[in-house]
């Protein structure tokens, strides 16, 4: 028979701490090396660099296309400023409104020049991107009668910053 020593009395109560610390001491090892393998490897750029892209979109319109049947029958084209607030540049990539059946980006390189469509329109680093038929632009194609609404909802796809819906004012013809 093996003979068992029962434990003097406050020994069990004393030696818990200590399997508490060691048993805790492990995770704790790898948690601190882990963190600190990770904090290297972000200060060394392996994890990227954060951009916060801000844009500020204003003076948002869709002029009403015309009293004649002709002219309120083609496209709608809009006005609108877009101000790149970073110091980084961005793209509209795609816009979308419930009232057309596809919108198309152009640009216009000149005032007597063709509009040509475009995939993208530029919005630089700490400036403005001013759309209007004159120059670059959104162009509402086929779209249904808005002319009785107060505005025209759009959504902007930009590359960096993400997705943005404004509701754009409907004008009178010809201004912002």
């Amino acid at each position: 028979m093996i003979a068992v020593s029962a434990p003097a009395p406050g020994l069990a109560g004393r030696e818990l701490p200590r399997e508490l610390a060691r048993a805790v001491a492990g995770p704790l090892i790898c948690v601190i090396v882990l963190l600190g393998l990770l904090s290297a490897w972000v200060s060394a750029g392996g994890a990227g660099t954060l951009t916060r892209i801000r844009l500020q979109v204003t003076l948002a319109a869709v002029p009403v296309r015309g009293y004649t049947a002709q002219t309120a029958a083609g496209p709608a084209a809009t006005f609108m400023t877009i101000r790149n607030l970073t110091g980084t540049s961005d793209e509209l990539v795609f816009v979308t409104s419930p009232v057309a059946s596809r919108v198309l980006l152009t640009e216009r390189t000149g005032p007597a020049a063709p509009q040509t469509v475009v995939s993208d329109l530029v919005i630089p680093a700490q400036s403005a991107l001013i759309l209007s038929p004159f120059g670059d632009d959104v162009v509402l194609q086929d779209p249904v009668s808005y002319e009785y609404r107060t505005t025209v909802p759009l959504t902007l796809t930009f590359r960096h910053a993400g997705t943005v819906t404004i509701d754009a004012v409907v004008t009178l013809p010809g201004t912002p």
